[in-house]
């Protein structure tokens, strides 16, 4: 049956009985279901290509078959590789003194049922990465997607039951149906979005005391040390803001620099964005995703205008066509933490940029903010980059590179504080959808049973005094 036959309460009973006939999937299992994700993804690649583009109004090929496709197929391919070690029960130490001949183990089991609220900005890596993860613990999953996902929700709709039942994976549209999912008693949710929605969906989780995974997103911070090439640091940062026109969740939102070195970087970045998008227009940069996300963003920077700061427009010569959510990228300096660019996170092509002089202000300034989700360093001094790896705490880093930590599989990917909590990818995601199993396992004979029962004598009195001494 297919899942938009069904009501989420109806699914999520269709898939809780599923995983009671089948509680532990063995390997051949997962591998299969692994199998089939990558399947649906190479097979219906181009289709997934036009369902997004028709979403976003314009979204290149390139940067979807990037920052999607290219990351979950390897991801997958690297967990198929992975999961017969990852099940594996852990032998765990035991007091033999105590008990011996006993022995301890932990074992890894299937959570059941794992709800996922997937955002539109990355919506295949965000939807099937976290399945790469749920499906190799042994998991069933349940898939809301975004109500601006609406063309590619419609295929996955349509075209998934083709490659793994309903009753192990089902996706569903939005229909205005987000409160209601997350108040599902799930064995557990993962939610990517912002963090107001993310406070919301905590507190719908917590009346069935479902854990949660939350990427939210936040204010993430650059810093280009002096010693490091500006024009380098202008490439990869410019190539990251550019990127789905800056609608990326670990997105540099704000760039410490030099303040002798602000001229140059402006200059760089116009000649990089004149050199790499011609024409703004054009297939290769993406449309912001609708008529709300850009109003927002032209509000914010007349708003940054309004109070003073200076905003550069990085395509002066270029018309961006307006009626088709083309916006342009944007230097914005003279920033104050009044304006609505360095109070909320941008989710778009503009750069705020903060002059400094020494390590010690970027830190100050970022640990008197929220925690974000990424923090870039770029700098060749070893030191200094450890310095701020180790002083400043956030969801992940990239030194002397923005935004790819994400698309490593072998990473865990996940927020602190405010910009998230849990993680997945990897091993470490296939241990946030399992269950830890602890199991302990006595020996023929029970020390504790032979010795240590009411009424208490002189053996047992003996007994402990001789583990504390060898012990205690």
């Amino acid at each position: 049956m297919e899942s938009s036959a069904l009501t989420l309460a109806q699914c999520l009973e269709l898939q809780r009985a599923a995983h009671r006939a089948n509680p532990y999937p063995d390997l051949e299992q997962r591998k299969g279901d692994l199998a089939a994700l990558h399947r649906f993804l190479k097979e219906n690649e181009a289709a997934i290509i036009e369902a997004i583009d028709a979403d976003f109004g314009v979204r290149p090929a390139t940067e979807t078959r990037l920052s999607e496709l290219f990351p979950v197929r390897q991801g997958i391919r690297d967990t198929i590789g992975h999961i017969a070690k990852w099940m594996r029960p852990q032998r765990r130490a035991v007091d033999h003194l105590a008990f011996p001949g006993a022995s301890n183990r932990v074992v890894p089991q299937p959570l059941g049922v794992v709800g996922v609220m997937v955002p539109w900005n990355f919506p295949i890596f965000l939807s099937f990465g976290p399945l790469v993860d749920i499906l190799a613990a042994g998991n069933h999953a349940m898939v809301k997607m975004s109500d601006r996902s609406v063309h590619l929700a419609r295929l996955l709709i349509e075209v998934f039951p083709r490659y793994l039942p309903t009753g192990k994976v089902a996706f569903f549209e939005d229909l205005g149906r987000g409160p209601e999912f997350s108040k599902l008693p799930f064995d557990h949710l993962l939610f990517t979005g912002s963090s107001g929605v993310g406070r919301a969906v905590m507190a719908s989780a917590a009346a069935n005391l479902c854990p949660v995974t939350l990427e939210l997103g936040g204010k993430a911070p650059a810093v280009v040390a002096p010693d490091f090439p500006l024009a380098t640091a202008a490439e990869r940062i410019l190539w990251a803001k550019c990127m789905n026109a800056g609608q990326v969740c670990v997105n540099v939102d704000y760039l410490f620099l030099p303040e002798a070195s602000i001229e140059a970087f402006v200059a760089h970045a116009r000649r990089l964005v004149a050199e790499r998008f011609p024409d703004l227009n054009g297939p290769d940069y993406t449309t912001i995703i609708d008529q709300p996300a850009f109003d927002r963003l032209v509000a914010t920077l007349e708003d940054a205008k309004a109070r003073g700061a200076t905003v550069i427009n990085l395509a002066p010569d270029q018309q961006p066509d307006a009626s088709r959510r083309k916006l342009a990228p944007h230097i914005v300096l003279g920033v104050s933490d009044e304006m609505t660019i360095m109070k909320e996170e941008i989710f778009g092509p503009l750069l705020p940029v903060k002059p400094y002089r020494e390590a010690e202000e970027v830190i100050a300034y970022v640990n008197a903010h929220d925690r974000p989700l990424a923090f870039y360093p770029f700098t060749n001094d070893k030191r200094l980059a450890e310095r701020y790896i180790t002083e400043v705490l956030s969801g992940s880093v990239g030194v002397n590179e923005a935004i790819v930590q994400v698309g490593q599989h072998d990473l865990p990917f996940g927020g602190v504080g405010a910009s998230g909590m849990g993680h997945y990818h990897g091993y470490e995601g296939f241990l946030t959808f399992s269950k830890l199993r602890p199991v302990f396992r006595q020996a023929r004979i029970s020390s504790i049973q032979a010795v240590l029962q009411p009424p208490y004598g002189r053996l047992a009195k003996f007994a402990l005094d001789w583990m504390f001494r060898l012990r205690g």
